[in-house]
């Protein structure tokens, strides 16, 4: 079955009938931005979220037979739990994109231990600036509530996560609605990256993002697609 495709200036919607095809189809592009990303300058660099939803994506992605071994992974944000919690999103990847031909990438996770997720994320900032910045590849997810990354609405202080002019790389979140204290990479550093994609699955996640690019408050995942320096391609299946 064609694609459903609708377009707007920020953003374009691929929209499939199945969650399988719409693993397909994502894989191959992230696939090919990571080609063109190693031919041109050595290496990608890809940033990917957790929860549920990837799980089928990352199986795909990670039986495409490209040079792996030249790419590094990074998540776009994670809890602020250890790689052995089923609530990480590193133990995710590893599981699930980790595997098969893309055994070989390198991985960069943001948890490690420390005093506090302000000290995390002090000393994932300084870690990651090795990083061969921008990022080729993105892949967004998105809550009901039009959160994605760790851009929760009730974030404390959620205006310094979303400036597109900061020079951070990771900073702390707390968010009530989080549950634990997370790391996320920043809004600057996310909207500055080669190939945007959300990838949302269900009824309710396009009504979520309908309501979200609708006229009225300002939901996180709008600020994003409103600091994009180019349209963010948006995956979605029922």
């Amino acid at each position: 079955m064609a694609r459903e495709q609708l377009n707007s200036a920020a953003y374009s919607w691929n929209g499939f009938a199945g969650r399988q095809e719409l693993a397909a189809a994502l894989a191959g592009h992230v696939a090919g931005r990571l080609t063109n990303a190693i031919a041109e300058r050595g290496t990608g660099l890809l940033a990917v979220s957790g929860g549920t939803t990837p799980a089928k994506f990352f199986a795909a992605l990670s039986a495409i037979p490209i040079a792996w071994d030249r790419v590094i992974v990074t998540l776009v944000d994670e809890r602020f739990v250890p790689a052995s919690s089923p609530r990480s999103n590193a133990g995710l990847v590893a599981a699930n994109l980790l595997q098969n031909a893309a055994r070989a990438a390198r991985f960069v996770p943001l948890y490690h231990e420390a005093t506090s997720i302000e000290d995390a994320a002090s000393s994932d900032n300084a870690a990651l600036q090795s990083l061969p910045w921008p990022l080729d590849v993105v892949v967004l997810g998105m809550g009901p509530d039009g959160h994605t990354a760790s851009f929760f609405p009730d974030a404390d202080d959620l205006a310094t996560l979303l400036d597109p002019s900061s020079d951070r790389i990771v900073l702390p979140v707390h968010a009530a609605s989080a549950g634990e204290p997370r790391l996320t990479l920043s809004l600057a550093r996310i909207v500055n990256a080669g190939f945007i994609a959300l990838h949302i699955e269900g009824e309710d996640k396009r009504t979520a993002f309908d309501s979200a690019v609708a006229p009225g408050p300002r939901k996180p995942i709008r600020a994003v697609l409103d600091a994009a320096h180019k349209p963010v391609e948006v995956f979605w299946a029922p």
